[in-house]
């Protein structure tokens, strides 16, 4: 079964075709700079790769270019349209209404409108990627998959904010998450590397990436995360603040004079690594110039690791123990000397990383424990679109999904 996978941005479409049932990738690439002057494609199938700067004005030529970039006849994957037996579209929120992948349908559509004031800056590119994509492949079934479905687990002591009860019944304002098909990807590959079940297993999982997020899977389900109604709140990321005394805002905008859409630059994207250290968002640049002896830089290094470890562990012990600490995501999978900071000192939990195993274990999966601690610390890198194209295939023709997995 091939799965067309689409993540649309607000000037981007990334899209993977995959062979859902047999794992395989066959294409995958990036439709760039759209409604710019000039747009770029990017394609890659097995050896092939090419990259071209065409008009994108905007995504439902996107869609378009993509298609004809999977049938082109001498690098294509396909002969005709009709062999994509679904669309997966990634959709950031689907608040309260979704808990698992949903089939598109106008009543999905509607309720993933509802959830736009939720995710302002995610829904509406999604949305136009749905319409365009139910458009141009009006046979073709076709599923919303959500970050924030993998939280749904989350009970009330953990998602309720202190404010007033009208603030949630009224307008939603919860804990949501996010990362969730990534959280839901990884847990399943740890559980393969630990060779058991997840039924007694407490978990945390940390997504690091210029976004990041920190997951306690208890039982194989998320029971807390640390982005919250958006994706603020929690740790330190490449431009996020993260967790902030809600004051400070109340600060900027009564003493400082800054407007809410001031707050939101800030906060949003000149704040985290990028504002403490004032060099970069990037970890690596941050690392670099910290290791040349940039205080700003190995304090935004310090911070960075520190907020971590407090939420490690803080979820062990809102589990009540743990089994494992396990990394993704850019920083996660290849960020050797951060992953030894944050475990530096969590010994009295049971963790302790093999140096030699941490240093060796860079983008691929590996356990980076010292033998004999009872806490497996390991590292698996994420597939976002592998996990949606496995959804899209179980909600089209859940009676082949169940074989596949019995299988």
């Amino acid at each position: 079964m091939k799965v067309l996978v689409l993540n649309c941005g607000s000037s981007s479409i990334k899209y993977q075709l995959n062979d859902a049932a047999a794992h395989q990738v066959l294409a995958r690439g990036i439709i760039s700079r759209i409604g710019e002057k000039t747009g770029k494609v990017d394609f890659e199938a097995g050896e092939t790769r090419s990259s071209r700067e065409v008009s994108v004005p905007d995504h439902g030529r996107g869609v378009e270019l993509i298609l004809e970039s999977l049938l082109d006849p001498q690098t294509g994957v396909l002969t005709r349209a009709s062999e994509v037996s679904a669309v997966g579209h990634r959709v950031v929120h689907g608040g309260s209404f979704f808990s698992a992948p949903a089939r598109l349908t106008p009543d999905a559509i509607a309720k993933i409108e509802a959830c736009v004031p939720l995710a302002p800056l995610h829904n509406p590119v999604a949305l136009v990627g749905i319409r365009e994509s139910l458009r141009i492949l009006p046979d073709t079934p076709q599923v919303a998959v959500f970050d924030t479905a993998f939280h749904a687990t989350i009970p009330p002591q953990a998602h309720t904010y202190a404010l007033p009860e009208a603030y949630s019944r009224d307008h939603g304002v919860r804990r949501y998450g996010f990362h969730g098909i990534s959280f839901r990807y990884v847990t399943g590959r740890a559980q393969a590397l630990l060779g058991g079940t997840l039924a007694n297993t407490h978990m945390v999982v940390a997504h690091l990436g210029n976004g990041a997020s920190v997951t306690a899977v208890d039982h194989g389900r998320s029971v807390d995360t640390s982005m919250g109604m958006t994706p603020l709140e929690g740790l330190v990321m490449g431009t996020r603040s993260g967790d902030l005394d809600p004051g400070i805002v109340i600060f900027m905008m009564q003493q400082l004079g800054l407007s809410v859409a001031d707050v939101d630059r800030v906060l949003n994207r000149e704040s985290g690594v990028l504002g403490v250290s004032g060099l970069s968002n990037d970890l690596r640049d941050v690392l670099k110039s910290a290791q040349a002896g940039d205080e700003r830089c190995r304090l935004a290094l310090d911070v960075y690791c520190y907020r971590l470890k407090k939420y490690i562990g803080a979820y062990a012990a809102a589990m009540g123990g743990l089994d494992a600490l396990v990394f993704t995501g850019g920083v996660g999978e290849n960020g050797a000397s951060i992953r030894a900071q944050v475990c530096e000192g969590l010994t009295f939990l049971g963790i302790e990383v093999d140096g030699e195993s941490n240093s060796r274990v860079i983008g691929v999966e590996g356990d980076i424990s010292r033998a004999g601690t009872r806490v497996r610390v390991l590292v698996v890198p994420t597939d976002e679109e592998q996990l949606i194209a496995e959804e899209t295939m179980a909600v089209v023709m859940p009676t082949v999904a169940g074989i596949e997995d019995a299988q």
